[in-house]
């Protein structure tokens, strides 16, 4: 059924059009005179429209003039009572669908509504292609150009003004003019295709843009042909892979073992037994200070091993009670205790034909021990709340910065699991025996947060080079991550100064007395001087006599300096 509007001062004529388009099931309005049609026209919609050409003052020629205004989309058919070239000229010209002579026939109207319908279904659905085409073509995020033979611009979309600079001022222009910022690979593509009428793609492309520095394309041009196959230009898609790129770059880098910085004779050695290490799948044991990169150390074992293009799953043993560490390691069963409402997949499950890297093992109950020389032993576990065994193949790398041995003489660790976890033991050197890797890793923290904090910041001064050469640095690299982040938050020049370091770096400065590795015969005084200095904060004195904490309060007994020394 379709909506028909009869617009005609005859009354005769209105009952007699609306009479036989009812009678074939079409829902009629009739208007009698030019402003009754306009205000019914704002009203409502319709599928066709009759309209006569003479309206009193007005015509059927205004009628079509005010639909054309609209952007009305339904067709027009004038009805004439004598019919000329110049008035059917003029209302075809006007867009008139068709015109019908008086008098009407009724075989002439129904055939003239039947295929203006059928011309409006068509032009409808070629709309809502037109419509849909265009919501894709604004959506998509690649920079999409289509030229002509002539590589004049014919259409793009939104995504080409930010990844080429291009607006809809381009479209009617010679992409060779408007290229002229850029090293014209995508002209070139395009210029390809039309003479060749092939496709060419190319990847990783630098794209020498001024508004995009270190901007990278994906680009592919294609030949536009049309339903009859005729060539008519061709079509451009840039895609922006710089974001893609850049993360491929950081995770390679990830993956590298000799991501671990450090250039001394230590490190060195560390690089060798990773490598030997890579591809055979014992456990290890990585042990050193808090914060002399062990983690980086898993990374490493696993990313340059067979296993890298698994999992690696991490666990920190000492963060968790001992019964959300079980279910985190080993997973549960829907009903296993209190709040387990489903089943859940442990750490070790999902590690499976990958690593498992656990961290701060010294901290384990004697229970998850246990649990955990089984792994070790049969490759096999139980969830929580179920008896029945889950098979892994998982590789295990072990880490901690307690003296396990100790633990174990102690029987707080079991001597079973500790020769276990150690098959292979990785001991991490502390930051200052290994004091000549200092530079290199202050050039890394430079670029990370240069990178991070949008800086430009080149250097560090020759005293603050002094200080990190002299501190005994009981935080290890993390320590020195923290401290030239630090710097970098205060520093707004281009070097970093001794400022811009944190308090305790300050008191280094003016005590340089205090950070000789070998003390003085007069030990006892020289550790009171660090105390009165540092405003008895033990563990800042510690800092400047470049030992740890506990050894401070070993000779502050030993020495027997106390309250009484205040």
């Amino acid at each position: 059924m379709a909506r028909i509007l009869v617009i005609d001062d005859e009354e005769n004529i209105r009952f007699t059009f609306e009479s036989f388009l009812s009678d074939e099931g079409h829902e009629v309005t009739t208007a009698g005179d030019y402003d009754e049609a306009l205000t019914i026209l704002d009203k409502s919609d319709f599928d066709l429209i009759f309209a006569d050409i003479v309206l009193g003052d007005k015509s059927g020629i205004d009628i079509l003039k005010y639909i054309k205004k609209k952007n009305l989309t339904c067709p027009v058919v004038v009805i004439t009572g004598a019919p000329d070239i110049e008035t059917a000229s003029d209302a075809l010209r006007l867009g008139a669908f068709d015109y019908i002579p008086k008098p009407v026939l009724q075989n002439t109207l129904l055939r003239i509504t039947k295929v203006a319908l059928q011309h409006k279904a068509l032009a409808d659905e070629k709309e809502k292609y037109r419509t849909n085409l265009e919501a894709i073509f604004r959506s998509v995020k690649d920079a999409i150009i289509t030229v002509d033979k002539d590589l004049f611009v014919v259409e793009l979309n939104e995504a080409a003004k930010n990844i080429c600079n291009l607006s809809r001022d381009s479209i009617g222009k010679s992409l060779s003019l408007l290229q002229r910022h850029c090293d014209e690979k995508c002209l070139d593509s395009l210029k390809e295709t039309i003479k060749t009428k092939q496709p060419i793609e190319i990847c990783n492309l630098e794209c020498k843009h001024n508004s995009h520095p270190q901007q990278v394309v994906s680009i592919a041009s294609y030949p536009l042909l049309d339903n009859k196959g005729i060539f008519s230009g061709a079509v451009l898609v840039v895609k922006d892979d710089t974001h893609l790129v850049d993360l491929e770059r950081d995770m390679r880098e990830r993956r590298k073992f000799y991501n671990i910085i450090g250039k001394s004779e230590k490190m060195q050695a560390i690089y060798s037994l990773i490598e030997d290490l890579a591809d055979v799948q014992t456990t290890v044991l990585v042990t050193g200070e808090s914060g002399t990169g062990k983690e980086l150390i898993a990374e490493a074992l696993h990313y340059t091993g067979e296993r890298s293009h698994k999992p690696l799953v991490k666990v920190n043993c000492s963060a968790l009670s001992e019964n959300l560490l079980e279910s985190e390691l080993f997973g549960h069963v829907k009903g296993a205790f209190t709040g387990a409402a489903q089943n859940r997949a442990g750490r070790f499950q999902k590690a499976d034909g990958g690593t498992i890297f656990l961290d701060e093992i010294g901290d384990i109950s004697p229970r998850i021990q246990l649990q955990l020389l089984r792994v070790l032993q049969e490759k096999e576990f139980e969830r929580v709340g179920d008896s029945n065994p889950i098979k892994v193949d998982v590789r295990v790398v072990a880490a901690t910065n307690q003296n396990l041995r100790e633990k174990v003489k102690c029987g707080e660790f079991r001597e079973d699991l500790y020769y276990r976890l150690k098959v292979v033991e990785m001991n991490l050197p502390p930051l200052r025996e290994r004091l000549e890797d200092i530079p290199q890793l202050v050039n890394h923290f430079l670029k990370k947060f240069n990178k991070k904090l949008d800086k430009d910041i080149v250097a560090i001064s020759a005293d603050v080079q002094k200080i990190f050469m002299n501190y005994s640095w009981p935080g290890n690299i993390r320590e020195l991550e923290h401290t030239m982040e630090h710097a970098f938050i205060l520093c707004h020049h281009n070097i970093i100064t001794v400022d811009h370091l944190p308090l305790a770096f300050k008191d280094v400065m003016g005590t340089k007395s205090f950070l000789s590795k070998d003390l003085r015969p007069d030990e006892s005084n020289i550790i009171l001087r660090a105390l009165e200095q540092s405003a008895w904060n033990k563990a800042r004195a510690a800092r400047l006599l470049g030992m740890s904490r506990r050894t401070i309060y070993r000779k502050m007994k030993e020495y027997n300096i106390g309250l009484q020394d205040k």
